[in-house]
């Protein structure tokens, strides 16, 4: 691994957000000043192929990189906010029927976030 993909791997894993690819390179940028975007991209693109992390694409957004481990997506309809869930029972329930022979699913469940949510019933009372 070259030093930019071991860094972009590790910020892309230590990340508690879903990170856009121009957000990884603000945080590279801090680290490697004379880093250019294209490395960044290319990298991610050598990370994926090696299934060392994942891309996380919704219609509409910019894709964003997660972390390998498993587990699946909340996303608001409202503001695009993304948030990690893990559904077990659902995981059981694929290995039960397909046995372990399944890779992996990419599920995104669809909501409106407690904070959009609070904006809209604030909304409501006003009118």
């Amino acid at each position: 691994m070259t030093k930019y993909e071991k860094d972009i791997f590790a910020i892309v894993n230590t990340s508690c957000e879903h990170l856009t690819v121009e957000q990884i390179f603000q945080r590279l940028k801090e680290r490697h000043p004379k880093v250019v975007l294209a490395t960044v991209y290319n990298n991610l693109n050598k990370l994926l192929e090696e299934e060392l992390i994942r891309k996380v694409s919704i219609e509409g957004m910019p894709d964003r990189y997660d972390r390998m481990e498993k587990h699946d997506h909340l996303v608001c309809r409202n503001c695009g906010k993304l948030a990690d869930a893990a559904f077990k029972d659902l995981t059981a329930s694929l290995r039960e029927q397909m046995g372990d022979e399944f890779l992996y699913y990419d599920l995104k469940v669809y909501y409106v976030c407690p904070e959009c949510r609070k904006k809209l019933e604030e909304q409501t009372k006003k009118e």
